[in-house]
């Protein structure tokens, strides 16, 4: 396929530009049920957006969570094309970062979940997944597989992509293909609901049922993005 860049976000300012990110509000599930909007969770320094993690000892003394985590979304929304984030991870036990993408509208799971990248815990692995109503209600997460995993430097910046096709989901890492999620032919509903516009999440998480309990003399902990670039499908 042929792409072309539509925008791009360098983090060269002094702080992240509101005209295209969102602080993600807290909520009750186990990706966001730590947010925080507490300005000691964000910050844009050389070149790169910081979202941090961190044990709740005071810092924010109205708060009854245990940690804070501070996340964005995208306001901009791609439909075809492809989307790379260029990042380093800290680990510790319970981090879980991600950047992943939701249907601008539409319930879940019935809309679609694109995860780009998701690490746990010290892991020298990412994970890059897809949900839908056909993976998570209809249980149909091996035909076709709904997900792959892929090498990282655990240590430095790893570039993460998908491509966003209206036949398949094509996932890399470091320009290395992790795995494709293809459009197939079947009676079951919502296999492939991809191809409608989509925005973008990059978060820190800590905790969940996925990647257990954290350990907190190893946090504060953060995650670093250099950048992060749209493509468009050419037609």
């Amino acid at each position: 396929p042929r792409y072309e860049l539509i925008w791009q976000e360098d983090f060269n300012g002094s702080t992240f530009d509101e005209k295209y990110w969102t602080k993600i509000p807290r909520g009750n599930a186990d990706w966001c049920r730590h947010m925080s909007d507490e300005p000691s969770l964000y910050e844009v320094k050389d070149g790169n957006l910081i979202l941090r993690g961190k044990v709740n000892d005071g810092i924010v003394p109205q708060d009854t969570a245990r940690y804070i985590t501070g996340g964005l979304y995208n306001k901009k929304t791609i439909t075809h094309g492809k989307v790379e984030i260029k990042a380093k991870l800290q680990a510790a036990q319970g981090a879980w970062p991600a950047f992943w993408m939701l249907p601008n509208t539409g319930t879940w799971p019935n809309g679609g979940e694109i995860d780009i990248m998701e690490r746990l815990n010290h892991d020298s692995i990412a994970y890059q997944t897809v949900h839908s109503y056909y993976t998570y209600v209809l249980k149909e997460e091996n035909n076709p597989p709904h997900g792959g995993i892929g090498a990282i430097n655990p240590d430095d910046y790893n570039v993460y992509a998908v491509e966003i096709l209206p036949d398949s989901l094509v996932f890399s890492i470091n320009g290395n293909h992790t795995f494709t999620y293809p459009r197939i032919e079947t009676d079951k509903e919502g296999q492939f609901p991809f191809g409608t516009p989509y925005y973008i999440l990059i978060d820190m998480q800590i905790e969940g049922s996925w990647v257990g309990k954290a350990n907190p003399a190893e946090y504060p902990v953060e995650m670093q993005i250099d950048w992060v670039k749209v493509y468009s499908l050419k037609p």
